[in-house]
């Protein structure tokens, strides 16, 4: 019985933790975008980011990932036998590229609040595509094992995940170039306007 109890909570800490991954990042962009605000909707946007930040690393993000480690030490406990086998390697090792991210998320989020950060929204939307292929990669192994089918399914799966993640940066992208464009006209209008009057 104990299994199953932490089972649940092991898959509950993972929604939890992969939740908070995928929107810490994605505050992270809009925190990077509201430099080109003007005064004094950057510092009210910033400010507000940063408060959100803070609260979905420290209340959501990281009690997510504790009970997520947490449980899966007592599935192993219970389960001592799945830590000779090849696919609990790989997918240690995909969780220990988690918990990297999950720490770099935090440092990205200190430089941020303290106006350090190197990071372009598009370089941004770039590293939250990584959560979503790590979890995909540990969902497979899994379900899977040992027996991670190569089949043409597969591979036409994989392929359209890709096609998935290019086509969210697209849009992105589009929408970026949209906003700027939009951005541009606004001013040469306004300065028509003027020049008319």
């Amino acid at each position: 019985m104990a299994y199953y109890w932490f089972k649940a909570f092991h898959i509950v800490g993972v929604v939890v933790w992969f939740a908070g991954l995928f929107y810490l990042v994605r505050l992270f962009i809009y925190h990077v975008e509201a430099e080109a605000e003007p005064e004094p909707a950057r510092t009210i946007l910033k400010n507000q980011y940063e408060l959100m930040e803070k609260r979905l690393y420290r209340i959501i993000t990281t009690p997510g990932m504790v009970v997520t480690v947490a449980m899966a030490i007592g599935l192993l406990w219970l389960m001592p036998e799945y830590l000779h086998q090849g696919w609990m390697h790989a997918k240690l090792g995909v969780v220990a590229l988690l918990l990297g991210y999950h720490h770099y998320c935090a440092r990205l989020m200190k430089k941020l609040h303290k106006g350090e950060c190197q990071w372009s929204s598009g370089q941004l939307r770039a590293l939250n595509e990584a959560p979503t292929l790590l979890l995909v990669v540990a969902v497979m192994l899994v379900i899977f094992k040992n027996n991670l089918p190569t089949s043409a399914t597969t591979w036409l799966i994989a392929g359209l995940v890709v096609v998935m993640a290019a086509t969210i940066q697209l849009y992105a992208r589009k929408r970026r170039l949209d906003r700027e464009k939009q951005q541009g006209e606004v001013p040469a209008a306004d300065a028509q306007a003027l020049q008319n009057s």
